[in-house]
């Protein structure tokens, strides 16, 4: 067994946030606790009580604290009034607002910690890695730092920043020992120069804790999509139009926060759409297993972001379709046989080891000792 160490994991949001980045620094954070390390978390917390879940686990979970303007913290969704709102919207792009005021609260309290071994930083938002960019080699008090990313910045093919974030991307990335990224694709979104401190560490999910349905096939065909949705790049147009048209009966289950793009179609479409707010991971994969089916909308051109829903569709073990924003001819024979209970064009991830967060936290152990 390796050597205890202590370890401190900075993120802007974690449990019982649902967001990809909430999980992978909680559920990080609780593999290497259960691997004996000492592990402190520090996040915005918002108003849950952290006692029971410290217990639990046996993680010192400190507050980074919540800005005036914040639209979210661990607790989930702040209500702001409109001129604040007003304010963010101007200025998030041009500032990175509100999550910029993150720097200095990030620095203040990786430098307040007493001396530790490993520390990890986890974006988005970015300005959690450019707030430990920020302390100075007389202030360092750890001996190694993985920039965790689960969506690259400048390179980023949904949200383009201006070209003056080069600079702060530039400093951040001369500043880390290493960047963990999930993909290997993801490599291609980063300066050339930093490539080589480029780690791939997949997503890891705590197998323990799944639960899954006894799949009995529903009496009308049932398909589920659950995450996010943005126009003309993970776009469910093209798909729900088809279903208007479709001229048989069916259930598409929809969990996402974001129902923007779904709401023109759910007057057509009545019961056959079912829209659901986000849950819990661990809730939405036993959701997901009473499917006959599950649809993933592929990223439009975008090889270098991968979303974590693959895993979790995996972890379900029912048949999952791959369709594009376009919704080709092909897809459109693929849908038909699904409905027709033949999946054999079903995707899946074959060794799914890899995203034990066990073995995911013993690759951030590892670069550790590597950089011994």
């Amino acid at each position: 067994m390796t050597e205890s160490i202590d370890i401190v994991i900075v993120a802007h949001e974690i449990f019982p946030r649902i967001a990809p980045r909430s999980f992978r620094a909680t559920e990080l954070a609780k593999a290497l606790a259960k691997k004996g390390h000492n592990v402190t978390l520090l996040a915005s917390l918002g108003e849950f009580d952290y006692f029971n879940f410290e217990t639990k686990y046996g993680i010192k979970i400190k507050d980074l604290g919540t800005s005036r303007f914040a639209t979210s913290n661990s607790s989930g969704p702040i209500k702001l009034p409109l001129w604040k709102l007003g304010f963010i919207y101007f200025l998030r792009k041009l500032i990175e607002f509100p999550s910029i005021f993150l720097m200095r609260r990030v620095k203040k309290a990786i430098i307040s910690e007493n001396k530790f071994d490993l520390l990890i930083t986890v974006a988005v938002p970015y300005p959690i890695h450019w707030g430990a960019s920020l302390i100075s080699k007389k202030n360092r008090n750890f001996q190694t730092w993985i920039s965790d990313c689960g969506d690259p910045y400048m390179f980023n093919s949904i949200k383009k920043p201006f070209f003056y974030y080069k600079y702060l991307e530039k400093f951040w990335c001369k500043k880390t020992d290493y960047i963990s990224v999930p993909i290997l694709t993801a490599k291609e979104s980063y300066y050339e120069e930093f490539r080589d401190k480029i780690k791939i560490i997949p997503q890891g999910f705590n197998f323990d804790e799944i639960r899954l349905n006894y799949y009995i096939k529903n009496k009308i065909p049932t398909f589920i999509y659950a995450g996010l949705f943005y126009p003309n790049k993970r776009d469910p147009s093209n798909f729900l139009k088809y279903l208007m048209e479709l001229n048989k009966d069916f259930k598409f289950i929809v969990f996402t926060h974001k129902s923007t793009l779904l709401e023109p179609f759910k007057e057509k479409l009545g019961d056959k759409l079912e829209i659901n707010k986000s849950i819990s991971r661990d809730n939405l994969i036993l959701k997901l297993s009473s499917a006959d089916f599950l649809i993933n909308i592929k990223n439009k051109q975008i090889a270098n972001q991968s979303p974590s829903k693959l895993i979790d569709y995996s972890l379900t073990r029912r048949p999952i379709l791959n369709v594009s924003s376009d919704f080709t001819s092909q897809e459109k024979e693929d849908f038909t046989s699904f409905m027709n209970s033949d999946y054999s064009n079903s995707i899946h991830i074959k060794d799914l080891k890899p995203y034990d967060a066990l073995n995911v936290a013993d690759k951030f152990i590892n670069l550790h000792i590597d950089n011994e």
